[in-house]
């Protein structure tokens, strides 16, 4: 049974409106995982200091935490169709100009800083977007089924295809990734734009009222506040590993360029795993037991990850530990967002939601950057 079977009284419009957006989905989150590779590696070939290759991860997330709340509010104002596909055509725009800045000597840490920081302002707004078409093309009865065979797409290909591919490219040349994400990025420019179902803009008003009222309407709901909020920590402390991720795999374990995607990869293996069995691990849990459990894994799991991981294969179960718990914990959440909020209001609460829960990642960068060079990193364990 396919995911276009279960929608109730499902037109020819929704079902094909729905496997445009997961396609789409799919197709630029392989350019996501390729970036997520490539992005790093730039700067570990430019500087050892684990301070400014922390930098790049810290300037791709900044935005989710200076510009979450407009974007919520103009999501809200437009249709999520045109603004989701405009958006990803920007992104492909700033990658082909930093692939072609990358022929050039004019290509250092700052100019990583600067697209990581654009390509990343893009992203608030196509996430943002994505959020409001999902309950638009799906029935509220199969939200986890959507949710979680999106997540597990964007795992497979952001966790499995992309990085590989990336760091794969990028040890023939380092435009050549960058290229191709441009590419991923246009294409699903294309997809979405095709999108028929339509999302109704909101009155304008100021932006300061229409960000308060969606500020307003999450802390009003304690569930929706009390999920956001466990997210930023969580986050918070996610991306203080991240952030210098690639350090602890070329100095501890000694991995390749071509081999640290491979290694990013398989850490993916239990959040497409997770995504995959989310709706029945859910339906069989509940959402709350699914949290509560999730909550208490993944710290532990990360804990051990550094106190014990000595190869690879240590490395990926671990890893695949947390990114298990991450998916449970993604499309539970997106799930309770998407069914409770009101449609008119679903981009800005969805962004107050984000900023709380992606806005610590810039923060937690830095901060795992510093603690890094502290510890004395780089250094071979």
């Amino acid at each position: 049974m396919t995911m276009t079977d279960t929608v109730p009284n499902a037109s020819r419009r929704p079902r094909r409106d729905w496997h445009l957006l997961w396609t789409a989905s799919a197709v630029s989150t392989i350019g996501d995982g390729a970036f997520l590779a490539v992005l790093p590696l730039l700067a570990a070939s430019m500087t050892a200091d684990p301070r400014l290759i922390a930098g790049v991860t810290a300037w791709g997330t900044l935005p989710w935490l200076l510009a979450a709340l407009p974007a919520g509010a103009l999501a809200d104002r437009w249709d999520a169709r045109r603004t989701m596909a405009r958006f990803q055509v920007a992104q492909a725009l700033l990658l082909g100009a930093l692939a072609a800045a990358t022929l050039t000597a004019v290509c250092g840490v700052a100019v990583l800083y600067a697209a990581a920081f654009a390509v990343g302002l893009a992203e608030t707004m196509v996430k943002v977007s994505a959020q409001k078409l999902v309950p638009a093309v799906v029935g509220a009865r199969d939200l986890e089924r959507a949710n979680g065979r999106q997540n597990a797409t964007v795992f497979a290909n952001r966790m499995f295809l992309g990085p590989p591919l990336g760091a794969l490219l990028f040890s023939l040349a380092a435009s050549l990734p960058l290229w191709w994400c441009a590419s991923t990025f246009a294409v699903s420019a294309a997809l979405a734009w095709r999108i028929r179902t339509p999302t109704t803009p909101g009155h304008r008003r100021t932006l300061r009222v229409e960000i308060g009222e969606g500020v307003r309407w999450l802390g009003s709901n304690r569930l929706l506040r009390t999920l956001s909020l466990l997210s930023g920590v969580a986050n918070l402390a996610n991306f203080m590993a991240m952030a210098t991720f690639v350090l602890f795999a070329r100095e501890r374990l000694g991995v390749s360029d071509a081999a640290y995607g491979v290694v990013v990869a398989l850490t993916g293996v239990g959040g497409v795993l997770g995504s995959l069995l989310s709706d029945r691990i859910v339906g069989t849990l509940g959402g709350r037991r699914t949290v509560t459990v999730t909550i208490f894994a993944t710290p532990v799991a990360m804990i051990a990850l550094g106190l014990f991981a000595q190869d690879v294969l240590t490395l990926t179960l671990l890893a695949s530990v947390t990114s298990f718990c991450a998916s449970l914990w993604n499309v539970a959440s997106s799930s309770v967002r998407q069914r409770t909020v009101p449609a008119a209001l679903m981009g800005r609460v969805s962004s107050v939601g984000l900023l709380l829960a992606w806005g610590t990642q810039p923060v937690g960068a830095l901060l795992g950057g510093f603690v890094a060079g502290w510890w004395g990193w780089p250094r071979r364990g």
